[in-house]
């Protein structure tokens, strides 16, 4: 026989719950906060800051808790260091592909080290508008426009060590759209993402004419670098292409494959950007 359960205790329970709510909901304002002002990065002696609400259809946080560990009530953040003169145009098609899926509290600053940067670079997350309370996000994602030799990426940062390079920023980043790859697709993206950078970004024209040929041979026996869908390895290439302005002297492939990327709305944002 169950026992009835005090209606007066029932209440009590209820409310306690809704207080210890309430308790990390301030929590989360508080980290967020004290992240901003403790955080040298972000050195808020900056000269820009222009924060944009993505809206995107508001999905369960589940899988990031999953995938970034389980911290109830305060929001994860991501915050990333880049030059301004060598963009990391991938690292903004993945904010993009970001944002469709999860609800995204983006901000971009610009750091007391670099004297100017462009204007589309400032609005390169789009238009400033109205912001809803920080709880309300799933992630927060800072670009900071920073006098730095590569981008630099700090998850958490109060106690992560920093991640460097684009490629290894762009495979984190793409990683928490949650797609799976066995050990042969994985280890071929990885090749692809290093090739993309240290051969066709930052090669001779030689490597570069390498790399071409290469892609053009894998865009011929499926529509994208690694298999039949949009991997982390075709952003980071086509990014590297627009770059190195190897994009107009590509094979036939390779073209194709680019109006391919070009197609994706996730692209649309970098496409403005080089216009």
């Amino acid at each position: 026989i169950q026992e009835e359960v005090d209606p007066s205790l029932q209440a009590l329970e209820s409310r306690q719950e809704e207080i210890l709510k309430r308790l990390y909901e301030l929590k989360s304002a508080v980290d967020g906060l004290s992240k901003m002002i403790h955080t040298p990065d972000a050195d808020f002696d900056v000269t820009n800051i222009i924060q944009t609400d993505q809206h995107s259809p508001l999905t369960t946080n589940a899988d990031l808790d999953l995938m970034l560990g389980k911290d109830y009530g305060a929001l994860k953040d991501i915050v990333i260091n880049a030059n301004p003169s060598l963009p990391p145009l991938s690292l903004l098609v993945l904010h993009s592909l970001l944002c469709e899926r999860y609800k995204i509290l983006s901000a971009i600053h610009t750091h007391s080290s670099v004297k100017s940067v462009p204007e589309n670079l400032l609005k390169c997350f789009g238009e400033q508008t109205k912001q809803q309370l920080r709880q309300e996000y799933q992630l927060g994602f800072t670009l900071i426009w920073k006098d730095v030799l590569k981008p630099q990426m700090k998850f958490s940062i109060q106690t992560m060590c920093p991640i460097e390079g684009e490629g290894n920023i762009a495979r984190f980043l793409f990683s928490l759209l949650g797609q799976k790859y066995n050990a042969v697709a994985s280890t071929l993206i990885d090749s692809w993402v290093d090739t993309a950078i240290f051969q066709l970004k930052e090669g001779s024209n030689k490597e570069k004419g390498a790399v071409l040929r290469s892609m053009n041979a894998a865009l011929g026996k499926t529509s994208w670098l690694v298999g039949n869908e949009l991997t982390v390895a075709d952003i980071v290439a086509w990014c590297a292409l627009q770059q190195t302005g190897s994009a107009n002297a590509a094979p036939a492939n390779v073209q194709k494959w680019m109006k391919a990327c070009e197609n994706l709305a996730p692209f649309t944002s970098v496409i403005k950007l080089l216009k």
